[in-house]
């Protein structure tokens, strides 16, 4: 199966977006420490994720799916530890 330019093209973008919060996702893990991070932003943040989440189920895009669906579970990380740790 030959995927089409623009699936290539969206699952590359979406791969770079949710790898850019891997660094962030780790330092907080190790740490614990979130002073510096806004929760008002990872709510936000969040919320607009997991929207584009369901608007990617809604077209059944791929890549739109698969990119807000584990870029989702790491900024939810991060929220987590800034609920948590403060």
């Amino acid at each position: 199966m030959i995927m089409s330019f623009e699936t290539v093209l969206g699952l590359l973008a979406g791969s770079l977006t949710t790898i850019a919060f891997l660094p962030q996702v780790i330092r907080t893990w190790r740490t614990r420490s979130t002073a510096d991070i806004s929760l008002v932003m990872f709510l936000i943040l969040c919320t607009g994720i997991a929207l584009w989440l369901v608007y990617g189920l809604v077209r059944g895009d791929w890549p739109v799916i698969i990119a807000n669906g584990f870029t989702l579970v790491l900024a939810s990380t991060i929220l987590f530890f800034k609920l948590r740790h403060g």
